[in-house]
């Protein structure tokens, strides 16, 4: 059971998307990129879109996947709070590569309860990139990384592939399930 903000109990409902989702998760990946873009300095094209090859190809590959979240509030039908999108998924090692939860669910322990649903859906090893000019993030996926395996995970910067002008970008290893 999730405490929502407000403090009434609320159950996250956790489950992979379906096309029929991609509407929400369209929505849901503005806010997303947005909230990025404070770090990236990420701008949206001319019609007001963020890039969403990643969001795209979930619904197009077989190797990836999309979860999506919902809070559902005693009493209230459920809200979409947040969702993961997974690659790798027909390989060795699979990658967060997409990772959002909305800010008014934010430090309730939706985005660990989350992140847990995704690591035990696909055993294995597992690989999440994020930057370190984002402290919550670091933050976040240490301690997720921590709640997984205990210390039996790892750290490293990356060099963004095709873009020497980023700085690397930091890497989380471990194998879960």
């Amino acid at each position: 059971m999730t405490e929502s903000p407000a403090s009434a109990p609320a159950r996250l409902i956790v489950r992979p998307t379906t096309p029929a989702d991609r509407p929400v998760l369209e929505r849901l990946w503005l806010l997303f990129r947005h909230d990025l873009s404070e770090v990236t300095g990420a701008l949206p094209d001319p019609t007001g879109q963020f890039r969403r090859d990643r969001l795209d190809a979930t619904f197009t590959d077989p190797g990836r996947r999309g979860v999506l979240a919902h809070l559902e509030p005693e009493g209230t039908p459920p809200s979409p709070v947040g969702f993961a999108l997974v690659r790798g998924l027909d390989g060795p090692t699979h990658v967060v590569s997409s990772f959002f939860v909305v800010r008014g669910a934010r430090r309730s322990g939706v985005g660990r309860e989350l992140a847990a649903h995704v690591l035990a859906s696909f055993p294995g090893r597992w690989e999440v990139p994020f930057q370190d000019a984002n402290p919550p993030a670091v933050r976040f996926w240490r301690a997720v990384a921590t709640d997984a395996v205990g210390q039996a995970w790892t750290e490293e910067h990356r060099a963004v592939p095709g873009r020497p002008d980023l700085p690397p970008d930091t890497w989380i290893s471990l194998t879960a399930g």
